[in-house]
């Protein structure tokens, strides 16, 4: 579907849902709300905190939504406002910008190497990735909120600068520049600590498993960011780590763009906010 036809069909659903059509207010937010989830996920690092903040945007969106005056598109407007949200959220702002690089990068060093093969079979192969993804999403941490949110915009969502710019309303040519800049710091950190980038480095997420499980940092019962697509990931993830001959740019971005892309586990505490009693007297809902 071509952009054009995609906000036409969105500013048709705004209309209808404005007019009092809670199946179209319904449809629009089921359009985005994985969306939404996914970009909070990488921003948090935690799918618990991220399901509470997309909710949070999601309920900011239909509140909101008789004020999208079409002067940009419905998509750049509603991650406006997931960006302005998540940066002045009071909620979790010392963990936000508590990592740094350097913090980071000790506790790999201190984390022990223990072969997972002596600590849990057979699930061990779930496990390593689900260790890597956690690392990974805390690289993400060590970014300066907005720089981890430019990176998000224009890195993993490839937003053109243009469409980035708006969204973070700077220009287009600042946009460029921190993107660059926050690949820069996350990819320096990566080619001296991953292994993953770099095979001189010793840290393997193999190894460090382990201790990511005694650590909490993984539980093997409840895995954190692959719940609901261990299959496309045990499919997808392999195909794509495979193709680590390409360009080393692509190769770090590949990294972060291959985590599962998750489904927003909140989406019925929307739906019942939907058909309350007051949602439905200040949008006159049908």
């Amino acid at each position: 579907m071509s952009t054009t036809t995609s906000q036409q069909r969105d500013i048709l659903l705004i209309q209808q849902a404005i007019s009092g059509d809670s199946s179209s207010l319904e449809k629009l937010i089921k359009k985005y709300q994985d969306w939404i989830f996914n970009v909070a996920v990488n921003f948090t690092g935690d799918r618990d905190e991220a399901a509470d903040l997309s909710q949070e945007v999601l309920i900011k969106m239909i509140t909101k939504l008789s004020s999208f005056r079409q002067d940009s598109q419905f998509t750049t407007w509603l991650f406006r406002i997931t960006k302005n949200h998540f940066l002045n959220s009071k909620r979790r702002q010392t963990e936000l910008n508590s990592l740094s690089f350097e913090a980071f990068g000790q506790g790999l060093d201190l984390a022990p190497d223990i072969p997972l093969s002596n600590h849990i079979e057979p699930e061990g192969k779930l496990l390593v990735k689900e260790a890597k993804l956690s690392c990974m999403k805390g690289m993400l941490l060590c970014l300066e909120p907005a720089q981890r949110m430019i990176y998000i915009l224009g890195e993993l969502f490839e937003f053109p600068d243009t469409i980035g710019g708006e969204i973070m309303e700077i220009s287009k040519a600042n946009f460029r520049v921190k993107l660059h800049r926050s690949r820069q710091q996350l990819y320096n950190f990566m080619n001296e600590k991953c292994g993953l980038v770099n095979k001189n480095n010793p840290c393997r997420c193999a190894n460090k498993t382990a201790a990511f499980i005694e650590k909490g940092f993984v539980d093997p019962v409840n895995l954190h960011f692959q719940k609901d697509t261990l299959k496309r990931i045990d499919e997808v993830l392999e195909e794509k780590i495979e193709d680590f001959q390409k360009d080393i740019h692509e190769d770090y971005q590949k990294l972060f763009q291959e985590h599962p892309f998750l489904e927003n586990p909140k989406t019925e505490i929307i739906k019942d906010w939907l058909n309350s009693d007051k949602m439905k007297e200040v949008f006159d809902l049908k």
